[in-house]
């Protein structure tokens, strides 16, 4: 993304396990509260793991109303819900006017895989003549993104990106590069991720969640006794804006968006053993993209999720980019509260490092009671800290190779606009 033209966010939808809503969502990070439940949206009775970040209270009626809710499956609706949030939030009206300047970005990777298993039971068991045609839309993956637009009678470009952990964060880049390259005045970007059974069970099968062991399931970034993640379910987008654009309709600018960055790491597995200059890459090119220094980030909004080798490799990287000064800035992770959500990971992510900017904390690492001697930076645990963040740094890696990272900063406006500094 090259800065020829302002990126700012004026608008957040949230939907996570522990609140739903921007305010919600913020105050939940700042108290430490965590949002894993006994699963309730199938049976758990095969599994040795029955704990995840559900949303409980989801309720799509109450968000979007009645009409055209009966053909969609939970992903979509999550998405769907995310999306109104934000563009009330942001205090924007889709218009005649401006919708052809209204693009779509979302990140999704399992979103479609409980609708396709359901789908493709039904015509195995029963006969192709037996399935139901207004199910099919759901078994696409591009179709939360294609539910947005369909909704809310946006006509820009829409984009479906899934690149795994990374997806969520690269939607977001893609929308700024979008805006910047003077091809979208607004997107709205994100990620989403259901809980379902398919996807559970992949997670299950592979010895990733933690309490496989028998242990209590707990999601412990950092911590030397951490021994995997909680599976959840989140959906984040913000409406990303051209400066301008935003200013003209008197909008609030949250935050803006002054660098992103992508790497792929061929040496990358499943463990991590190996993997780490991908995302040092990544960190790098999203400092340059912004015309940062190191010493310039205030605060990383980490994507350690409690696994050995993502948290040590994300320890490594970090030390490689920064030198003595990565021992020098705060780092969390709020995947110890909200869990592991994928495709949404890095735009739940991206929406808590805002709110810091705006609220003045770092969220917390919650659950931390062990160092790790691999793990070794200022990590913020337990409780939040109270500071006025000027930059922050968001990443993601994936486990076969993608890494993104992304930078953001406290808005400094012109006098009289709203949330200047």
């Amino acid at each position: 993304m090259k800065n020829s033209r302002g990126v700012v966010i004026t608008g957040m939808g949230v939907l996570s396990p522990i609140g739903i809503g921007k305010d919600n969502y913020s105050e939940a990070l700042f108290h430490g509260k965590t949002g894993f439940r006994e699963i309730s949206l199938f049976d758990t009775n095969q599994f040795h793991v029955r704990l995840a970040g559900e949303i409980a209270d989801f309720d799509p009626v109450l968000l979007l109303g009645r009409k055209g809710l009966r053909t969609l499956d939970r992903s979509t609706m999550l998405i769907n819900s995310a999306a109104g949030l934000a563009l009330r939030d942001a205090g924007l009206e889709v218009t005649e006017d401006n919708t052809h300047s209204i693009g779509v970005s979302i990140g999704s990777t399992f979103g479609s895989l409980h609708s396709i298993s359901q789908f493709d039971c039904v015509g195995i068991l029963e006969g192709p003549k037996s399935v139901n045609p207004s199910h099919f839309p759901n078994t696409v993956i591009n179709s939360p993104a294609s539910q947005v637009s369909i909704r809310f009678k946006i006509k820009g470009f829409n984009t479906t990106i899934s690149t795994g952990f990374c997806a969520g964060l690269d939607a977001v880049s893609y929308a700024a590069d979008f805006i910047a390259l003077k091809r979208a005045d607004v997107v709205l970007a994100g990620g989403v991720e259901e809980l379902c059974e398919e996807t559970f069970l992949g997670f299950h099968s592979l010895g990733c969640l933690s309490g496989m062991d028998g242990s209590e399931p707990v999601s412990r970034p950092f911590d030397a006794g951490r021994n995997g993640i909680i599976f959840s379910e989140g959906s984040a987008v913000l409406v990303i804006e051209e400066e301008g654009h935003a200013l003209e309709r008197g909008a609030e600018i949250i935050a803006v968006i002054k660098g992103c960055g992508s790497a792929f790491d061929p040496a990358a597995n499943r463990s991590f053993s190996h993997a780490g200059i991908g995302l040092a890459d990544a960190i790098r090119l999203a400092l340059k993209d912004a015309d940062l220094s190191p010493e310039d980030i205030g605060y990383i909004s980490s994507c350690a999720n409690a696994t050995k080798g993502l948290d040590r490799m994300e320890t490594r990287a970090i030390k490689e980019v920064f030198g003595k000064h990565a021992l020098n800035i705060p780092v969390s992770s709020v995947k110890s509260m909200i869990g592991e959500s994928f495709s949404a990971s890095g735009a739940l992510s991206l929406a808590a490092a805002a709110l810091a900017i705006r609220g003045g904390f770092i969220p917390p690492t919650m659950n931390y009671r062990e160092r790790d001697p691999e793990c070794d930076l200022d990590y913020v645990v337990n409780q939040a800290e109270r500071k006025q963040i000027e930059t922050a740094l968001v990443t993601s890696a994936d486990p076969y190779g993608n890494n993104t990272a992304v930078v953001i900063r406290r808005y400094k406006g012109l006098k009289g606009v709203p949330n200047a500094a």
